[in-house]
């Protein structure tokens, strides 16, 4: 790529006389782009009523609009396909007379851009909240402007973390086998306090300095694909943050629902799919708002939908992204959602997008998945979506009794509901996540029910998702409120005394929990027959659960015994799967175990065989 492609080209390159001109965004386009639309949105004084010149070959203007508010325009321009980087004049004329000159960036693409790949099930997903993990650059903890100070000792605080501290231990995660990296919101968060999440956006299109700059940001990128791992980006398009610069002189009423009033929503999320459900309560689950800091963005108006489709664009193509987490999936507007999906397809057919739609319900959640015939004929899409469902089978399965309708025949049972989502192999499946409590928390601390349920995530069709600090078994013993789940992750601070990245001060059970997650982790990223393979599982009987994966002549054959004692497993049953071989190689400890007869199952442990 040519070197006007590598930095955060500002757009303030025009000729001020009688306006002026603070903001244009996107801040710079690229040529080349399948879709041949892009609206500006520019911002600054005496703009409205101006008649936009646009020469430059292959760029044509279509419209030029004045809303409600004076101080911005939106110019519609029309980008040949055939279209040459370079720096595009924009002239803004009143009266006849010249009032402001602006000089567009237009880019030159990467190569194979649009060819990117996206996540997939031969991926595991390290999820990671930014500030939270490690401080690598203690010189933006403050910085001028930014009004929440921090505060380690606030749990609620912002603790330093940044995003040269997750360019300084890529290889640790690299090496325990990850092979995606999802960050909560990176995007400025200029909010007065609890700003650590990322989730109240203050400027669409900066990252927060206090986690560093936009170059910092594609640098993850670049040095992560480097080490062959994915980077995906947590989006937001619901909602904004109370202090986002467009909140302090709103561009139209239409930006923002029930503006300028606090209006909460109902979080009703199965009116988008019940047949009775009411308009009135419809209205106030995609309008409402999540909290007074939180304003909910109106997808409906069509300025706010283009801005949002080439925000996520933007990104995709400047950071090198090869996914998309999207936040809080059904509340903004559901035609707006399909559009978007559709919009961001178009220009990366093999991107993956994840939405979150926190339902246990799986008629809910594969509403939305691209490929889905719902009755009230809505194409929703989205690939992929995270399986809330099966997770909340899996908490279950290893933590209640075992009886013929509960335990591990809850998580055997879940599996028909595979039956209603057009692609369940593209699901993302975790045991927790950022907003619930740690699966080492949810199984009573008992890390023989952490490896047992690992073992399930990492060898089970879909693509893996798993929470910092589960490596190392990590608790929330204070409290199981948000700011006490995403604690800091030991050694990301110079200061701590246990540093999970070298082993240094972790206990003994930790230490081996890690190693067992490395193995496992290094293990499944060779197998194809867990990324690709098929699946035939087998009802629990007497507190144990086997399934196997396979494909082509490979078979692996997964056992997960809950019992509290050793277990002999009669292995005539499994005959259809088994064959006739009469070993398997255990992928954690690398023994052959004999499958003549019945095994010796060790009590409340997973035994994972490649059959040979």
């Amino acid at each position: 790529m040519k070197r006007i492609a590598l930095i955060l080209i500002p757009f303030l390159l025009q000729q001020t006389l009688h306006a002026q001109i603070s903001r244009v965004e996107p801040p710079f386009w690229w040529a080349g782009m399948k879709h041949p639309g892009l609206q500006l949105l520019v911002y600054g004084q005496h703009l409205s009523g101006s008649e936009v010149i646009v020469d430059y070959p292959g760029v044509i203007l279509e419209a030029v609009t004045s809303v409600e508010n004076p101080r911005y325009l939106f110019i519609d321009l029309r980008l040949d396909r055939h279209v040459q980087p370079g720096s595009v004049p924009l002239v803004f004329r009143k009266n006849g007379e010249i009032i402001a000159t602006l000089e567009y960036p237009l880019l030159e693409r990467e190569d194979r851009s649009a060819q990117r790949e996206g996540f997939d099930a031969g991926d595991v997903i390290y999820l990671l909240m930014p500030d939270r993990f490690s401080n690598g650059d203690p010189g933006n903890d403050e910085m001028e402007g930014m009004k929440e100070k921090p505060d380690r000792n606030d749990p609620q605080g912002r603790h330093g973390g940044d995003i040269r501290g997750i360019l300084n231990h890529l290889d640790y995660l690299s090496g325990m086998g990850f092979t995606a990296l999802w960050a909560n919101p990176l995007l400025e968060n200029n909010q007065p306090s609890t700003s650590y999440h990322g989730y109240a956006i203050t400027d669409f299109y900066r990252v927060d300095p206090r986690f560093g700059s936009n170059q910092d940001y594609r640098e993850l990128g670049r040095k992560a694909r480097e080490k062959d791992m994915k980077l995906i980006m947590d989006m937001v398009l619901n909602h904004c943050g109370s202090e986002h610069w467009w909140m302090k002189d709103i561009p139209m009423k239409s930006w923002i629902n029930y503006y300028p009033e606090y209006t909460p929503t109902n979080h009703r999320r199965t009116t988008h799919q019940d047949p009775y459900a009411s308009r009135y309560d419809l209205e106030y689950m995609t309008r409402g708002w999540f909290v007074p800091s939180m304003p909910d963005l109106n997808q409906q108006n069509p300025f706010l939908a283009r801005y949002l489709i080439q925000n996520s664009i933007w990104w995709i193509e400047y950071a090198g992204l090869s996914g998309i987490r999207v936040d809080t999936y059904p509340y903004p507007d559901k035609h707006f959602m399909a559009a978007w999906c559709r919009a961001l397809l178009l220009e990366y057919p093999r991107l993956n997008i994840v939405g979150e739609e926190w339902s246990t319900n799986p008629v809910i959640v594969s509403y939305w998945q691209k490929g889905k015939n719902n009755p009230d004929g809505y194409r929703g899409n989205l690939p992929s979506l995270m399986d809330f469902p099966l997770q909340h089978a899996l908490f279950r399965g290893l933590t209640e009794e075992e009886t013929f309708n509960t335990g591990l025949a809850v998580l055997y049972e879940a599996m028909v509901n595979d039956a209603v989502y057009p692609d369940p192999r593209n699901l993302v499946i975790f045991a927790d996540n950022h907003d619930m409590d740690r699966f080492f928390m949810q199984a009573g601390q008992d890390t023989e029910l952490m490896k047992l349920g690992m073992a399930y995530i990492l060898t089970m069709r879909g693509i893996p998702q798993i929470m910092y600090g589960t490596e190392i078994l990590m608790t929330h013993e204070e409290g199981n409120r948000h700011e006490f789940i995403r604690k800091d992750f030991p050694g990301g601070w110079a200061t701590d005394a246990v540093n999970a990245f070298t082993g240094r001060g972790l206990s003994g059970e930790a230490l081996d929990f890690q190693q067992y997650m490395k193995t496992l982790l290094n293990w499944r990223k060779e197998n194809e027959v867990i990324h690709r393979g098929g699946l035939i599982h087998f009802a629990p009987e007497n507190g144990v659960y086997v399934y196997f994966r396979y494909l082509n002549h490979q078979t692996i054959m997964v056992i997960l015994n809950k019992n509290r004692e050793e277990s002999l497993l009669h292995t005539a049953r499994f005959a259809e799967m088994i064959g006739s071989r009469t070993s398997g190689r255990n992928v954690i400890t690398g023994e052959t175990v004999s499958l003549t007869g019945s095994l010796t199952l060790p009590a409340r442990s997973p035994l994972i065989l490649e059959l040979e």
